[in-house]
């Protein structure tokens, strides 16, 4: 699985999220009994899935959108899925989401699903919050950042705060990085108020 899926704006997954997350966790455990690497390639399918969320705006907007009818949703998401090669369980997962007209918490469920497996397997998960979607590269080196900073097996949650402007924060365990320009600005915005 790549050590990314996309979340939510929010840094906690709901109740919501997580009780979907723990059913599609459930279901890949019910396929690991007939094919050892079940939940690789179910994690590995969602993934894919968060990554045309992640990158296509159109896709995002989509998801996003609550006044789309199920059918359409259904028709549209379906054809996505299809054309990115995306396994049966999380297809048929993603219809129940729209079943339930709950398309637009998928990036929450996501990370949701991601925390429980990464807990699972005993990897640290860092939130990362930025402005705009992190390239291949950029998850590469806040990764190698982290692990040179003594933080071991990380696997990075990302989640879309476009009102970070830019720069990043990062949330480790109990640890907060804030390295956001609308952080920068408001302390510089304090300062020049103590001086006035």
């Amino acid at each position: 699985m790549d050590e990314t899926i996309a979340s939510a704006q929010t840094t906690t997954a709901s109740g919501l999220a997580t009780r979907y997350a723990q059913a599609l966790l459930s279901l890949a455990d019910d396929a690991r009994r007939e094919e050892p690497g079940a939940i690789d390639r179910i994690a590995g399918d969602l993934d894919r899935l968060f990554q045309l969320w992640r990158e296509d705006a159109d896709f995002r907007a989509f998801i996003a959108d609550p006044r789309i009818d199920a059918a359409s949703q259904r028709n549209a998401a379906f054809g996505v899925m299809e054309r990115a090669g995306i396994g049966k369980e999380v297809h048929n997962f993603m219809g129940v989401l729209i079943a339930n007209r709950r398309l637009g918490a998928m990036p929450e469920i996501a990370g949701a699903f991601g925390a429980l497996l990464a807990a699972r397997r005993g990897q640290q998960t860092a939130e990362v919050t930025t402005a705009h979607a992190l390239t291949d590269v950029q998850r590469a080196a806040i990764a190698a950042r982290l692990t040179d900073a003594g933080y071991s097996g990380v696997r990075l949650v990302e989640h879309l705060d476009p009102s970070l402007l830019g720069g990043l924060i990062v949330r480790i365990g109990s640890r907060l990085y804030d390295n956001s320009i609308k952080s920068k600005l408001q302390r510089l915005q304090y300062a020049m108020k103590g001086a006035a």
